[in-house]
Formats: structure tokens, C-alpha cells, sequence
């Protein structure tokens, strides 16, 4: 649809990840709704600093941006390798689950295709104006101030790098792995290189550099604070937990209890592809029969403290082995932390703090459909829920299911079915405590 823009938008969308992207692509055949995508970044980019070569999406091709929602869509990624010439190829290749290279050069050429996306707009604060109930978003582009004004706001500007306290204002070249392919060169010309983290960026970044570790002469070490090397957990009635029944369940859960799943169901979305462990065991096993491989793997080693001599160029590093309760230290020139990537309350929002519901811990307190603001219709989050919508926050596969849902909620109906069931088990106790449970054929 075609609005004169002295008229505000239905919504404006702030920061495109795959997650908002999706939003653009599922918006884009809606004639009444007329949106807009503000993101900082000259174009689009994913991850970067971990597009190692080989290294593929834990998810299958039907995660993309709007298959699970509109398997017509002409933004579908079996579009794209149409489009690219590549259909049959992939076809032969047998694999289910695309490069993640690959991911995002269909990201790209989505957006390319998009009249709704701004890149180069930084966003620098929010207000509402409460005469005409619309939100003014200030933005700055190529140093010029622009404010756009729209009804409703969704916010997808992702989950910045983590860096454990013992690890900031470190000093050193001591990176997170959001920045590794771009100081890989500067970390394999150093005597020892140590990994610290759990999940699959750990493991891709250890499997890649012990790849080179011969040519190189570097003594790599892992640690991990996890008891054991974790594999993402892929069984099919797991999966049935990325389902809108699991979100029910979650989201009427108290607080505690939600925090407290959260932090035992790491390994559901922070684990390692089997694959991969595979490969890492397999790619040791085949450098030992030349002789003794200069590397360690440490388990149920937590990252305590940190220090940095500057004259030698060397990392201390400050361990505990949890299970024995003993402490050790780790000298190393290189420092990699593979810690993830944690959720922050842009500066932007600032102004508006006072429309944002927020819970006991000072988080967003975000209600079962997305919105985060006291109207509960008002402001939307992408992948800033996960204390109370679960696991499958982060997942690429349940992105469709939850673009669908706000799209529901700016429209007032439903644009795209919605699917409210589709899983075999029961995640809740039967609704009366005595009532008999009944099987039906």
C-alpha cells in the first residue's frame, strides 16, 4: 500500500537480523499494512566474524524467512536457489540444512528485494507523542536527522557479544568469536591460542583451528565450564517442544520456574552439532598417529578471573575444575571467548521507558504475544524473550510462527494461519486434577 509519509506508519520496524527480515518479507504482499525497517548496518550481515567455510545452519531450508508461514511466498529460500541456479544442485547435494554462507546470501537477496528496508539509519531515540499517538524514532542517516512516525514499534536489534566480568577492560588483543575470522590470521601466529566457551561457536572455531595446527605450531587448548561436550539435542518429540503448545506452557509458568528450565535447557538450543563432535574426535584422532597433538580439552573448567601482561604479551587465565572444587591457571598468548550473546534495553528506549511493562528482575515483562508495552498492543519483540517465551526464542525454525502472530496483532486478524497445536505430547497436567484422562481413537 502507498501512504504519503506526512502520514505515520501502521509500524516501524528497528534492527534487521533474519528475525525482522522475515517481518518485511511477510509484510510485504499486505496492502493494509505499510511498515517500515530501520537498521544501522550498510547492508545486510550475518554473523560475519563466523562465516567459516563449510559451517552450515542447524536447521533445516524450510526455516528461512517465511516457509513455515507462506510456503508461496516468492521469497522463499527454494526461490532463491531458483532464482540463483542453483535448484538442482542443492537438490543432488542431499542435505537438508544450508551453508551458512549460503543462509546469508539469501538474506541479502531478500532484502535486495525489498522497498521497506533503510540500511545506514541509526537509530538514536524514541519518543511517543501522546496528542497523536504515534512514536517518533530519530534516526540519524549520513549525518543528517530524520524522525519517522508510526503506530506501533517491533524490535529486533539482536543479542550483542558477552564477555564474562573477569574478561572486560582485559586489555590484549582478547576477542569474541563474533569478531574470529578477522583476527585468524593474528591468533595462528601466536605460541598458544585457548578457547573459552561451550557451544557450537567454540566447537567450529576449535575444529578450525586445530585443522591448521601442524602448519602453524600453536598449542591450542578448549575450556569449557560444561561437564562434557554437549550435542544440540535433535530428537523429533524434543523438537516437538519449538511448537506453539511449549509456548503456552512456558509463558504461564511462574517466573522462578521459568528461569530455572532456562537454565537447564541449554543444551536444546546451545549445543553442539553431533556431526561436529564427531569431526573434532575424528580429526584428533587422525593427527595423534603422526605423534603427540599440542592441544587440551578441558571440561567443568570455569573461567574465574583474568589478567593481561602487557610486556609479555600473555594471558592468565583463573580455573576452577567444578566437580574437584581445585583451582588451576592457564598461561596464553591468544584468547578466544565463545560466551554467547545476551540481550540489551537499547539506549534508544530511553524516553519511552514508562510504556514498557517490566518484571521484577527489571527485564521486559513480555505478554504471550510478543508485546512488551503496557497496552500490550503497542511495541513487539523479536528474540528478546527468552525468560518468558523459552528456548525457542533464538530458534530460526519457530520465526515464522512468531512474525505471524504480530502480524495478527497489527492487522487485528489473521493474515497467515497461526497454528495453535502440533504436537503429539501434552506439556501441562489435564485442566481438573481429578478429571479421568480419556484416549481417543
Amino acid at each position: 500500500m502507498t501512504v504519503p509519509h506526512d502520514a505515520p506508519y501502521d509500524f516501524l520496524a528497528i534492527g534487521l537480523g533474519p528475525f525482522n527480515l522475515g517481518l518485511a518479507c511477510l509484510t510485504a504482499p499486505i496492502d493494509d499494512l505499510d511498515g517500515l525497517f530501520l537498521d544501522d548496518r550498510p547492508g545486510f550481515d550475518w554473523h560475519p566474524g563466523m562465516m567459516l567455510d563449510s559451517t552450515h545452519l542447524q536447521v533445516p531450508f524450510m526455516a528461512d524467512l517465511v516457509t513455515l508461514a507462506d510456503p508461496t511466498s516468492p521469497f522463499s529460500f527454494l526461490n532463491y536457489l531458483k532464482e540463483s541456479g542453483r535448484m538442482y544442485s542443492f537438490y543432488i547435494r542431499e542435505n537438508f540444512y544450508p551453508l551458512r554462507a549460503e543462509f546469508n546470501d539469501y538474506c541479502r537477496w531478500a532484502a535486495g528485494k525489498l522497498d521497506t528496508v533503510r540500511f545506514s539509519h541509526k537509530v538514536t531515540t524514541v519518543e511517543y507523542d501522546e496528542r497523536a499517538e504515534v512514536y517518533l524514532v530519530h534516526a540519524d542517516h549520513q549525518g543528517e536527522r530524520h524522525t519517522f512516525r508510526a503506530r506501533r514499534l517491533v524490535l529486533g536489534t539482536g543479542t550483542p557479544p558477552h564477555l564474562p566480568d573477569a574478561c572486560r577492560d582485559l586489555g590484549g588483543d582478547a576477542l569474541h568469536n563474533a569478531g574470529y575470522l578477522d583476527a585468524k590470521t593474528t591468533l595462528q601466529a601466536k605460541d598458544s591460542i585457548t578457547i573459552v566457551g561451550s557451544g557450537q561457536s567454540a566447537a567450529e572455531i576449535y575444529y578450525d583451528l586445530l585443522q591448521d595446527i601442524d602448519t602453524h605450531g600453536y598449542h591450542l587448548t578448549w575450556a569449557t565450564r560444561s561437564p562434557r561436550f554437549f550435542p544440540l539435542e535433535y530428537t523429533k518429540l524434543t523438537l516437538e517442544m519449538t511448537s506453539p503448545e511449549y509456548v503456552d506452557y512456558f509463558h504461564a509458568l511462574p517466573a522462578a520456574t521459568r528461569d530455572h528450565l532456562n537454565a537447564t535447557q541449554k543444551h536444546l538450543y546451545k549445543g553442539i552439532d553431533s556431526e561436529l563432535i564427531n569431526d573434532i574426535f575424528d580429526l584428533l584422532y587422525q593427527k595423534r598417529l603422526a605423534g603427540p597433538v599440542r592441544t587440551r580439552l578441558l571440561t567443568n573448567s570455569a573461567l574465574q578471573e583474568a589478567r593481561y601482561d602487557e610486556a609479555t604479551g600473555t594471558y592468565t587465565l583463573g580455573l576452577r575444575q567444578e566437580e574437584q572444587g581445585r583451582d588451576f591457571t592457564l598461561a596464553t598468548q591468544g584468547l578466544v571467548l565463545a560466551t554467547g550473546y545476551r540481550y540489551r534495553v537499547p539506549d534508544f528506549l530511553a524516553p519511552v521507558r514508562d510504556r514498557i511493562a517490566w518484571d521484577a528482575a527489571g527485564r521486559y515483562d513480555v505478554a504471550r504475544n510478543y508485546s512488551i508495552d503496557t497496552t500490550g498492543q503497542g511495541i513487539f519483540v523479536q528474540n528478546a524473550e527468552l525468560h518468558t517465551h523459552g528456548f525457542v526464542t533464538p530458534d530460526l525454525g519457530m520465526a515464522a510462527y512468531r512474525n505471524s502472530c504480530i502480524i495478527r496483532e497489527l492487522l487485528g486478524r489473521e493474515y497467515y494461519p497461526v497454528e495453535k497445536a502440533i504436537a503429539f505430547q501434552e506439556f501441562a497436567a489435564p485442566a481438573g486434577p481429578h478429571d479421568p484422562m480419556e484416549i481417543s481413537a
